[in-house]
C-alpha cells in the first residue's frame, strides 16, 4: 500500500519535455498544471517529497479537510507548492518564508495562482521567533491552518521554529505537517513539539522515511 500511493504521489510531478533556459519542474494537483522555478544553491529552493505528501493529502482529503474560505499560513513555503495547492482549492493564504527566498515564492505563487483561485495568496517574510508579536500580532491574526512540509532538517533553529508554531497556533488552530525523518537531533523535536501539542500521524510512508502529523494545541478543550 505504502509504495502504491508513493507511486500515485511521485506520478503528480512531470518535467518539461524541452530545456529551457530557466529549470522548471511541473505538478498536477487540485485539477491544475501547477509550474514550479527551482534553484539549486538552496534547500528552500527545491521542492521536497514532503510537499508531495501534504498537498496529495489536501487535494484526496478535501471534504474532512474543506480549505474553502480558510484562512492557511504555511511556514517555510520555500517554492511555494503547498502554499499554491491550498489556494487552488480555496483557502486565504499566507506564503512565509526567509527574505532570500521571498523573490522565487512571489513569482511562483502569483505565475500559478493569478485568476485561478477564491482569494488570492499573498507572501510574507517569517524569520521563525523573529519579531513575531509584531508582524503576526496575536490579537488579529487568527488561523485555521498552520501547514508545514519538511520544516524540521539539521539547522540550528529547532528552538525557533517552536516558538513559532506556539506563537501562531491558537485553540482552534490546525496543524497539518509532513516530516522526512532523518538525524537523531531532529527526531527529538518531535518529543519536543508533543509538549505543546496533541499529535496524530494521519499518514506513514517508511519507502520515504517521512510521515503527516495533524496536530492542535494542549489543552484546548478547557480553553
Amino acid at each position: 500500500e505504502d509504495e502504491h500511493v508513493v507511486a500515485e504521489i511521485m506520478g503528480r510531478r512531470f518535467f518539461p519535455d524541452v530545456i529551457t533556459h530557466k529549470t522548471w519542474e511541473g505538478f498536477h494537483f487540485a485539477g491544475h498544471e501547477i509550474r514550479i522555478t527551482e534553484a539549486t544553491d538552496c534547500y528552500g529552493a527545491v521542492v521536497w517529497p514532503s510537499a508531495l505528501v501534504l498537498c496529495y493529502f489536501l487535494e484526496t482529503n478535501s471534504k474532512q479537510c474543506n480549505l474553502v474560505d480558510k484562512n492557511v499560513i504555511e511556514i517555510g513555503a520555500g517554492t511555494g507548492l503547498v502554499s499554491i495547492v491550498a489556494s487552488l482549492l480555496g483557502a486565504f493564504v499566507t506564503a512565509t518564508d526567509l527574505p532570500e527566498l521571498l523573490g522565487n515564492l512571489q513569482h511562483n505563487v502569483l505565475q500559478n495562482t493569478k485568476q485561478k483561485c477564491k482569494h488570492q495568496p499573498c507572501v510574507k517574510e517569517l524569520s521563525w521567533g523573529i519579531d513575531l508579536e509584531k508582524n503576526f500580532p496575536r490579537s488579529s491574526c487568527h488561523f485555521d491552518y498552520i501547514m508545514a512540509a519538511d520544516v524540521v532538517y539539521h539547522h540550528p533553529f529547532l528552538d525557533e521554529l517552536l516558538l513559532t508554531f506556539d506563537h501562531l497556533c491558537k485553540n482552534d488552530t490546525v496543524i497539518l505537517w509532513a516530516m522526512q525523518f532523518r538525524l537523531e537531533k531532529e527526531n527529538q523535536f518531535v518529543d519536543r513539539f508533543q509538549m505543546l501539542f496533541d499529535l496524530e500521524m494521519i499518514s506513514n510512508f517508511p519507502s520515504l522515511n517521512l510521515a503527516l502529523y495533524k496536530a492542535m494545541r494542549k489543552g484546548r478543550m478547557k480553553a
